[in-house]
């Protein structure tokens, strides 16, 4: 159960941390084992939003009135869970140390569905070089993660938050990718979007002009996002943003002394084995349809070039956070087996 407890003076980034490592989307704040404050993934990811510092104090973001029940109460744990739409709930005693954690993993796990109809485009024309020699034979898209390709279950996902109009940019192999997807008996529209040259990561949905007009979800077709999008894209509107990048963070250890120098080649200090953390792009996305709109029709062009050209004309682009758990990469082939294994596959 220690797990689920942190003390106040731990740090913002120890929190994550411990998040991504428990699951559970919830941390209790004590001191010597008495309630003080809950600490959820939401708490910091507001604290991220606000460009807060991770090196700061648990205390600076924890919700310091948690919802708890008494010993007595016990047997309303799971109804107060379902009730109130809270990940955990401890129970306490009359001195307020806690007795144990009720856990809302222990109902079934759902997320909500997303209340307009949100189109997903996924870019899923590149080679693969990374996944080589697979890609040799099967294009990316068409990769097999048990005994679906991965392209099937990104839309399978998609498909539980209520969409249901998906676009395939395809180009390399497109006709094995057309040729699998045309005999599956499918509850969706698949419409298939060709480049008949290499248009980059950004410049394959020029080719979407006049086909969406509101909201969208671009996505790699290599990528699973374990989190509730549905979050993500009430953020994306209530900011106003013209692309709302969902970002994880990476937890990166250097597997080196690394020695920092000073003056006349003297040392100025060592670090050993320092560890580093940093937030980066999933390849999801929340895009506005006006980029679009933008982009020069068939002309190549890369996602990140787009989103730069926006930041520097000063139009809105934010991050959704994530925890570097809820991202699953199968972009090369360590993380090919990461990705099978998470899956059960």
């Amino acid at each position: 159960m220690n797990e689920v407890y942190i003390e106040e003076n731990k740090s913002i980034l120890d929190a994550m941390r411990q998040l991504d490592k428990n699951g559970k989307k919830i941390l209790f704040v004590h001191r010597d084992g008495k309630l003080l404050a809950s600490l959820t993934d939401g708490d910091i990811r507001r604290w991220i939003l606000k460009k807060g510092d991770l090196q700061l104090a648990v205390k600076c973001v924890a919700n310091y009135h948690p919802k708890y029940l008494y010993e007595y109460q016990a047997d309303l744990a799971m109804h107060t869970i379902k009730e109130q739409g809270i990940d955990a709930i401890p129970i306490i005693d009359e001195n307020h140390m806690i007795r144990k954690v009720v856990f809302a993993s222990n109902l079934p796990q759902e997320h909500g569905t997303f209340n307009i109809e949100i189109p997903v485009v996924i870019m899923a024309g590149g080679l693969g070089k990374r996944l080589s020699p697979y890609t040799n034979i099967l294009p990316k898209p068409l990769i097999p993660i048990g005994d679906y390709p991965i392209s099937e279950h990104i839309i399978n996902r998609f498909c539980t938050y209520g969409c249901r109009q998906f676009y395939m940019i395809v180009n390399y192999k497109r006709n094995m990718i057309k040729a699998y997807f045309d005999e599956l008996d499918k509850e969706y529209q698949l419409d298939f979007i060709t480049e008949e040259k290499p248009l980059g990561t950004g410049g394959g949905i020029s080719l979407l002009k006049g086909k969406i007009d509101d909201t969208f979800i671009l996505t790699n077709c290599d990528i699973l996002i374990d989190d509730d999008l549905t979050k993500a894209y009430e953020q994306h509107i209530e900011a106003g943003n013209m692309i709302t990048m969902v970002s994880s963070l990476k937890n990166f250890t250097i597997p080196y002394g690394v020695v920092n120098i000073g003056e006349d080649g003297a040392i100025a200090s060592m670090q050993e084995k320092p560890k580093m953390s940093f937030f980066t792009n999933t390849g999801c996305y929340f895009v506005e349809s006006r980029v679009i709109e933008d982009l020069e029709y068939n002309e190549p062009t890369d996602f990140p070039a787009i989103i730069e050209k926006y930041m520097k004309d000063r139009k809105r682009v934010g991050i959704y956070p994530i925890s570097e758990d809820a991202w699953l990469d199968m972009g090369q082939l360590d993380e090919l087996e990461k990705m099978k294994a998470r899956l059960g596959c």
